[in-house]
């Protein structure tokens, strides 16, 4: 017999219970390997190395290269390195961006689930979304964490997450965070921080150079925006800081270089000898493209940067750090999220 018009029906008992109608914020960042020793860094640059928005070169040409000669002889040199950086909680860029992404829940309340995942290693993009998805989430805001736009960065972290949803049958609703160089938060909050930074730094500094992460220069030529974010980013934040900083010379800079391609220049580490070489005598370094303190602004930048401008005559140098967790880094965090999750909560 039908039921009656208006009588509720109830779910047949071979039909599985179906959660839905969360919202979650999954934080993305680059990635790193699960540990400091050869065999982990092996196996995460052979995944980032493999990245053909990281290295636009025929895997034809590429692959016999990084698979006879870069990995067999670059983890051990960058496990070295990581080694430099690691501490209890593991890898700074995992740990901070784990404290971020709960920093955030804090504020959010538990209307919002936030959880975090690398483009790179572990955890992965997919298996965060699937997990997310199966625990009812099905509205999504995927935010990498890369202020400037390129294609090696935010555009390979939403290839991963398409390639996760091509292989769900059902999946979440998805926003995407869009890049945030100039925006309005971020330029005053990375002022609050250098600001506060630079305030117990003594002596001042004569030069503050703004390094960001580098990039063959054929991106640029190819429409990739990354170098006219980075110069705009630069152009506020420096506009930003001059009142405070009247007397400090700030110039931009490009770091991280690999191979033998053109890379955009003036590169970091050549403008930090030049510096010192020159007369310069106390200098500081911020990285405002970089969300949380990694193996670029531990390892290259603070250490092996006051190691060239004091070799070459520097006297005083400091790596500023990012704005990682901090009240300043936080508040804008909080701001961007909630401008794009409006409508959802």
């Amino acid at each position: 017999m039908d039921s009656k018009p208006g009588t509720p029906m109830n779910r047949p008992a071979d039909h599985p219970a179906a959660p839905t109608g969360k919202v979650a914020v999954l934080l993305v960042n680059l990635g790193t390997p699960d540990a400091p020793d050869p065999g982990a860094v092996k196996r995460y640059l052979g995944e980032f190395l493999s990245d053909r928005r990281v290295v636009e070169i025929s895997p034809l040409i590429w692959q016999p290269i990084l698979r006879g000669i870069i990995l067999n002889t670059r983890p051990k040199k960058s496990a070295h390195a990581y080694s430099q950086v690691w501490d209890e909680e593991g890898s700074p860029l995992a740990a901070i961006t784990a404290r971020q992404a709960g920093a955030l829940q804090e504020r959010l309340g538990e209307g919002v689930k936030v959880d975090w995942a690398m483009r790179y290693g572990n955890p992965s993009i997919a298996a965060k979304v699937t997990a997310l998805k199966d625990e009812g989430y099905d509205r999504i805001l995927f935010a990498p964490l890369y202020p400037q736009y390129s294609g090696a960065t935010t555009a390979t972290a939403v290839d991963a997450l398409g390639k996760a949803l091509a292989e769900m049958r059902w999946q979440p609703a998805v926003r995407t965070l869009p890049p945030y160089h100039d925006h309005p938060a971020y330029i005053a909050a990375l002022k609050d921080d250098i600001t506060r930074q630079l305030w117990n730094t003594s002596p001042a500094p004569d030069v503050l150079l703004l390094s960001f992460h580098g990039m063959p220069e054929r991106t640029l030529h190819l429409g990739d925006p990354y170098h006219c974010h980075c110069r705009k980013t630069a152009r506020l934040l420096a506009a930003a800081l001059a009142p405070e900083f009247p007397n400090m010379r700030v110039d931009t800079t490009f770091q991280s270089r690999f191979g033998k391609a053109k890379w955009l220049e003036p590169a970091t580490d050549l403008m930090i000898e030049a510096e010192a070489k020159a007369g310069t005598r106390s200098m500081a370094v911020a990285m405002p493209g970089f969300s949380a303190d990694c193996l670029e602004t531990l390892e290259e930048i603070a250490l092996q940067g006051r190691d060239t401008f004091c070799d070459n005559g520097g006297e005083n140098y400091v790596a500023l750090t990012c704005l990682n967790d901090t009240q300043a880094g936080m508040d804008m965090l909080e701001t961007l999220i909630r401008t794009e999750l409006g409508g959802w909560i």
